[in-house]
């Protein structure tokens, strides 16, 4: 039974890993600062794991992977809160590694890329343009300078446009719920234009289970649909799938400078490990 330790557990992402781990069989060691909601059929922990503790990988029972979720303020791009605490990351990957850790498995974004039209692959070029994706970036570049000369397995563990389990999260699918209870008529809205890889909270924690279940396919891995969407087409979709009343007012928000008018995931690599 393959160990793993997941920080970030009672996370928007994170619990629905736990349990994907949970039901492949494996033993799930989950961590956060706030552990409700998290499976109870997991060894569940509460830890700082940005304490500094250099024997933090015993603290944290030896675990065959660590699967690094935990992210301060992920859905808030620019928040001061990622290079405060990019080098508290890094220190703690460190300090795992030094204590033994074998297998890493680290939580990307989209983000790190930045403006970009087309299919992201392993080798796309980044140029981050947010705080979060300059931070994501600069730590997986710090971790694969760490383990080089290291017999580490190192997966990165790309994420794209996730919805699902939409009151917990942050995204416009949520906000689309709120206003619905509220009764409004309509939803300001963008040109709704530009398309994403959009992927169900459940999909992508079964995905990134299988990555971190094995450990012959490393590096970056897109975890995504690898088809592109329309936004105007995904929340059309999703607003009619619940039969909500409210409408979209397109236009009433300018699109964003730093969205790409079409960017997906490559899912070659997610795709071979799904069908082992």
């Amino acid at each position: 039974m393959k160990k793993i330790l997941v920080t970030g557990a009672g996370g928007y992402i994170g619990k629905h890993i736990v349990t994907s781990l949970l039901d492949m069989g494996a033993h799930v060691i989950a961590t956060d600062l706030y552990v409700n909601n998290i499976d109870s059929r997991a060894t569940i922990v509460e830890a700082d794991i940005f304490s500094g503790a250099t024997d933090i990988y015993k603290e944290l029972d030896c675990p065959d992977v660590l699967l690094h979720m935990a992210w301060k303020d992920g859905f808030i791009h620019n928040s001061n809160a990622h290079m405060e605490y990019l080098s508290k990351h890094f220190e703690f990957i460190k300090n795992m590694i030094d204590g033994g850790l074998k297998h890493l498995a680290v939580m990307g974004t989209m983000h790190e890329i930045g403006y970009h039209e087309g299919a992201i692959d392993e080798n796309t070029p980044t140029n981050p343009i947010s705080m979060y994706g300059i931070a994501k970036d600069a730590l997986r570049k710090s971790t694969q300078l760490l383990i080089k000369d290291k017999n580490v397995v190192f997966q990165w563990l790309r994420a794209y446009y996730i919805y699902g389990d939409d009151k917990r999260n942050n995204s416009i699918f949520a906000k689309i719920i709120l206003a619905e209870e509220e009764d409004k008529e309509f939803f300001p809205f963008t040109t709704g234009k530009n398309k994403y890889d959009f992927i169900r909270v459940e999909d992508l924690a079964k995905q990134i289970s299988a990555c971190v279940m094995q450990d012959e396919i490393g590096g970056i891995i897109n975890c995504c649909s690898g088809v592109p969407m329309s936004l105007a087409e995904k929340v059309e979709s999703f607003i009619k799938e619940n039969n909500f009343r409210i409408k979209l007012k397109y236009g009433a928000f300018p699109d964003r400078e730093y969205d790409s008018p079409a960017v997906w995931g490559d899912n070659s690599k997610i795709k071979t490990i799904l069908e082992k």
